[in-house]
Parts: structure tokens; sequence; C-alpha cells
């Protein structure tokens, strides 16, 4: 195992590739109660087009796979993966990205067993056409709720906007017709190539002894057969095309006051690896000091009337792509638009000078001290982790690149990240008939 000392932060991280290419990092907190782990694999729902292990041709899947994947791995001949892991008296989860899928549970006691009980039920497909036919219903259902999510629907509208033509446009648990196209074999050919242990990690924090649960993880793993590691040949998403961007659209929906989103899609190329990381850290911080509630554009709109508490604003940085997104609910959202944009493309404006030396210095303290208090959090700790993304980088590191980050790193960063060209904006205005009987 190799070992990596954080000595600022009193922490280490043990990191080992089996054999089998499966990468397992463990970060042991023994003034902790609870553990907590994450298995996770580098496919998501934008994952469509690939060419499937052992063929030679490329195939496009149906739009949901990777999420009905998730649903159907807990699912065996003769068992539930949850009552597993409820014998064991551990919360289990999943959940579906844009790029990765990820399998979890935090347990305070049985640590062995339910680390085996992971291993074994992502590692160990089980697919009918009678059990994927019955789970179209259950993730039908699924879709349907999601369709009546206005800030779920606020937010697909604006990557909609940005990525028009990409699949990152489409939800990710697909559409109800998509998923009817979804076969037993699909399933099995895509898991085959994207479960492998070479395109997955493991992430194991808590009370626990790193050698210890290495040895348990080895010998679980030196138990199963694995096809040697292969490349994955998938199409990646296009960042740079700026002409498919669609400036602005607007959708009606049952609310009673109007959404308004601006979405920036980065054209620019993210560095790899760790640099990727500080790129990414480098637009939280900007954000912050262009939008977090004590900057003047908050306070300005807040004063006005055209924000409220639902005011939010995120970057996001996938494997192909990246955007950055401000949001509100908004009686104003021409005024609310304008405005967001306005700063955007004014950004020098609050990046020089003593007082944006000033906020800079303070949105840094600020997001340092958030990180310390994550690492006080196994869930956090391990939800962090980017797998590969970052060259494996975690919370931890996160928390020392932001140490050495400054103003003209951010400044940098926002003259590549914000391009005029690449704004757009999306509203969720109300129905008529919403509005009909709020004036009544």
């Amino acid at each position: 195992m190799e070992k990596h000392d954080y000595q600022q932060l009193g922490e280490t991280i043990y990191e080992e590739t089996l054999s089998n290419g499966l990468l397992v990092q463990l970060l042991p907190k023994t003034d902790f109660h609870k553990t907590y782990a994450l298995m996770t694999t580098d496919f998501g729902s934008t994952d469509r087009t690939f060419t499937p292990r052992g063929a030679e041709e490329s195939v496009t899947i149906p739009d949901g796979v990777a999420h009905f994947l998730e649903h159907k791995m807990f699912e065996k001949a003769d068992h539930d993966a949850f009552d597993l892991f409820g014998k064991f008296g551990a919360d289990a989860n999943a959940y579906t990205s844009f790029t990765r899928t990820s399998y979890l549970f935090a347990a305070s006691r049985h640590l062995k067993e339910n680390l085996s009980v992971l291993l074994d039920f992502v590692q160990d497909p089980y697919f009918t056409e009678a059990t994927v036919a019955k789970e179209k219903g259950i993730i039908g259902q699924e879709i349907q709720m999601y369709d009546d999510d206005q800030n779920w629907q606020l937010f697909m509208g604006i990557v909609g906007n940005l990525y028009p033509t990409e699949p990152v446009h489409i939800d990710i648990a697909g559409t109800v017709d998509s998923i009817q196209q979804i076969t037993a074999d699909q399933l099995m050919a895509t898991y085959q190539t994207f479960y492998h242990p070479s395109n997955m990690n493991l992430f194991v924090v808590g009370a626990f002894d790193p050698q210890t649960v290495m040895t348990w993880i080895k010998e679980n793993q030196a138990a199963k057969n694995f096809d040697n590691p292969a490349p994955i040949d998938r199409t990646v998403i296009e960042n740079n095309d700026q002409t498919e961007i669609l400036p602005y659209r607007s959708r009606h929906l049952d609310v009673t006051m109007p959404k308004s989103i601006v979405g920036l899609r980065g054209l620019d190329e993210v560095p790899k690896g760790r640099d990727g990381l500080k790129y990414s850290l480098a637009a939280a911080l900007l954000l912050d000091m262009l939008f977090a509630d004590t900057s003047k554009t908050y306070l300005k709109l807040y004063d006005a009337g055209v924000i409220d508490d639902s005011f939010d604003y995120d970057f996001s940085l996938e494997r192909g792509f990246h955007f950055l997104t401000v949001s509100s609910d908004t009686n104003d959202p021409n005024t609310f638009s304008e405005a967001i944009i306005n700063v955007l493309e004014h950004v020098d404006d609050a990046l020089v000078g003593q007082e944006a030396i000033e906020n800079f210095e303070l949105v840094k303290r600020e997001a340092i001290g958030h990180h310390i208090m994550m690492l006080n959090s196994v869930e956090a700790i391990a939800n962090a982790y980017e797998g590969k993304l970052f060259d494996n980088a975690n919370l931890l590191d996160e928390t020392q690149l932001l140490e050495h980050l400054t103003l003209a790193d951010v400044q940098e960063l926002a003259h590549t990240l914000i391009k005029s060209e690449g704004i757009s904006v999306f509203d969720v205005l109300p129905n008529e008939e919403t509005t009909n009987t709020e004036n009544s």
C-alpha cells in the first residue's frame, strides 16, 4: 500500500491498485464510530455511444441505461442486496450522475460483512427480461415524479440550452419511452464494458485498521475471476462548440412565481489531473466573489425584491464538460437575468482593486473553513471523491489546493471561462390558469 500523509490536516490515506485494476483508497479515522464506503464506476448517463467489450463496432444504448443499471444491481436471483445490508446494520444507497454511478453504505458495525456485500452485489450482475420489465414501471414512476419537480425542470432546461445536441441535455433517468427500449442483453453488455474493476474505485473512510481492511478487500477480489483490463472506446462530449448553444427558452409549469436561471457553458479546455481540480476550486471561489450573500450583486437584487432566499449558484465540472448556473425564484425574470449576465460580462469590475483583494481573502477563508468542517463527516469526505476525474484527488487534496489559490488564479480562470457566446437563459413561468387563479 502507498501511504499519503497530510501532516497539516493530521490525516493519512492508504492507496493500492489491485491486480484486477480496482483502485482502493482507505482513510482511517479512529475517533469516529461510523464507516462509509463508496464504490464508483466511471460510467454515467452521457456514456450512450461506445464499443462493447469484445465487439468491434460501436453501439448507442437507450437513454437511461446507467440509471437503470443502478437500480437493477441490487436485485439478485434469490435475494436483494438491501436486505443483506439491513441484516448487518448498514444504510445503503446508490446514485447516478452524468458521468459516474456510485454504490455506498454507512455502518457502525459488521464492516467486513458489509464490505463483502458491497463488493459482491456490484460485481455479480443478474438481469432477466422479466425483472427488467418489472423495473420499467418503477423507474417510469420516478421519471414522472421528476417531471413534476419544478427546480429539476429549471436545471434540465438550462442544461438543454447549453448542450442541446449532447447527451447531457437528456434526463439522467431517461424518458418513459426510452426505458421501454432497454433489454437485459443491453444491460449485460453495458455492465461488462463499464463495470470492470479497472474502471472502478473503492473509497472507504471511518473507524478501521487500514491493513486489515485492505486484506479483506484483497481476499474478496482474489476469489473472483475477471477479464483482463481493456481500454474503453466511448464518445466524449465536445465542449468547445458554441454554435449550438440556445440563448433563451422558457417553459410554463404549475408555479406561482417565475423561476429564472442563467447558465454559462465552458468553451475552454480544462487542465488534466490535479490542475483540473485547481480550476474547479478557482471557479467556485469566483462565484462566491460574484454572488455570495455579502456581494454587491446579491444585496442589490435582494433589496430590490428581484430575488429571495431561493437564490443559488453552482459550478459543475465533469468528464468532457463544465458549466456554471445562477438561479432564483423571481417576479422579474428579465431584470434578474440581465443583472447576472451584466456581472459575468463585466467580471473584472469585481476582480480588480483593494476591495477585490479583501473579498477574495474572505471567500477563500470561508471555503477553507467549510472544507475543514467537511473533514468531520465521513459522508462528505467520501462523496467529495471524484475518482479518475482529478487523478484520484480527494477532499484532503482539495483543502490543500485551496490554501495555495491566489486572486491571480481566479482572474485567469475568469478570463478563460467567461465568454458571452457561452451564456444562456431559461425561465419557468406560471401556467396561464395559475396566474388567473392568483389574480382572482
